[in-house]
């Protein structure tokens, strides 16, 4: 560990025997969370005191830690007697705060609303079941679609907490409402987009246009590579548009199918999703009517999204050298000026929005966007 601020404090953590498989930050800052090998116990050190806090059998699933957005409580997912329980504990001092058990057959994930009121519980795969548990442990409601199919594959909270997405295998997005907790709407992705009032950009590649007085030769490296980097732009599709559809194999575990990617925009306007079946499209639902608002049709297939933690504006990466940026006035694709073979394959924004980190397999950038004068 390493601190910006003072470059000659840095400490190290070593776990000996118990090895490590995961470790995150705690919301202050000022501890960090060791998961153990095989899942034995989560290991709470404090940078500041250098007090050590445990907490034992914590449960090996996709999603198994969960904070509250005011960083005060964190909830953990664990497994002892082959069964499911959830602890919540106070940040400030680690006490457990409650303890029950969860009406899970193998817990998958838990995500807590913005607010930190409610905090939503889900199911293998293998079964269509969502709990929604209050801060002292009540179980205030189970929401199941269908039974006897493969289940729940993602969840996302709108920002106000009004709004709990589950994406699934059926392909569908189904909204719940935080009053009764019931579906108000559900959204499906078919393969052929017909609604005249949705927009469909599609990416189409353009060849780069290079001033001839510009030529050197041999050509500099930075206009060598512009002049072998396809560049691209967005086109407005007529409807009917037809998407590209991958029909899943059925004979091999965790198929690309339903929706695996769900986020809503920080103003509770938009829903962005992913089709995992038609993988090179983005789907960006008006939260407001309830209905499909822009499809954004990728060359490539889509590999992260994330929207401005500031203002309605979504970024999306591909797997190339290129982010495409979309907001309601708009979409733009961008080519990142780096050299060499830089695919990005995952981005996150800074809290500001005025910048955002894009990660390679092996490198990362930071990419700073200009301010609009006003």
């Amino acid at each position: 560990v390493w601190s910006l601020e003072q470059p000659d404090w840095h400490c190290k953590i070593d776990e000996g025997s118990a090895g490590l498989v995961a470790s995150c930050w705690s919301p202050d800052g000022r501890h960090i969370l060791n998961t153990t090998e095989f899942h034995l116990r989560i290991t709470v050190w404090s940078l500041c005191t250098k007090s050590v806090s445990y907490i034992k059998y914590p449960k090996a699933c996709q999603q198994g830690i969960a904070f509250t957005k005011d960083g005060r409580y964190m909830a953990v997912a664990e497994r002892r007697d082959c069964k499911d329980f959830i602890s919540i504990f106070v940040c400030s001092d680690w006490q457990l705060l409650r303890h029950f058990d969860a009406e899970t057959q193998d817990l998958f994930g838990i995500e807590w609303a913005p607010n930190g009121c409610v905090l939503a519980v889900w199911d293998t795969c293998l079964e269509y079941k969502i709990l929604l548990y209050s801060l002292d442990g009540r179980l205030l409601s189970t929401y199941r679609a269908y039974e006897w199919s493969l289940g729940i594959k993602s969840i996302a909270w709108s920002p106000s907490s009004q709004f709990l997405a589950i994406g699934s295998y059926d392909e569908k997005v189904r909204i719940l409402n935080h009053v009764t907790w019931k579906k108000i709407t559900e959204f499906e992705h078919p393969a052929t987009i017909a609604n005249t009032k949705t927009i469909v950009y599609k990416e189409v590649e353009k060849s780069p246009s290079v001033e001839t007085e510009r030529l050197s030769f041999p050509p500099t490296r930075a206009l060598a590579s512009s002049l072998f980097s396809t560049q691209s732009k967005y086109d407005i599709s007529q409807v009917p548009v037809s998407l590209q559809y991958i029909k899943p194999v059925a004979d091999r575990a965790n198929p690309k199918m339903g929706i695996g990617m769900l986020a809503f925009s920080p103003d509770n306007c938009f829903l962005a999703t992913k089709n995992d079946n038609i993988p090179n499209a983005v789907w960006i639902w008006d939260v407001q009517k309830l209905k499909l608002f822009v499809v954004l049709e990728q060359l490539c297939a889509i590999q992260s999204f994330q929207w401005d933690p500031r203002q309605p504006r979504l970024a999306v990466c591909t797997g190339n050298s290129k982010v495409y940026l979309w907001s309601p006035a708009g979409c733009v694709s961008v080519q990142v000026p780096m050299e060499g073979d830089f695919q990005i394959v995952s981005l996150s924004w800074h809290s500001s929005g005025d910048s955002m980190a894009l990660l390679s397999k092996d490198n990362f950038c930071v990419c700073y966007l200009e301010r609009e004068e006003v």
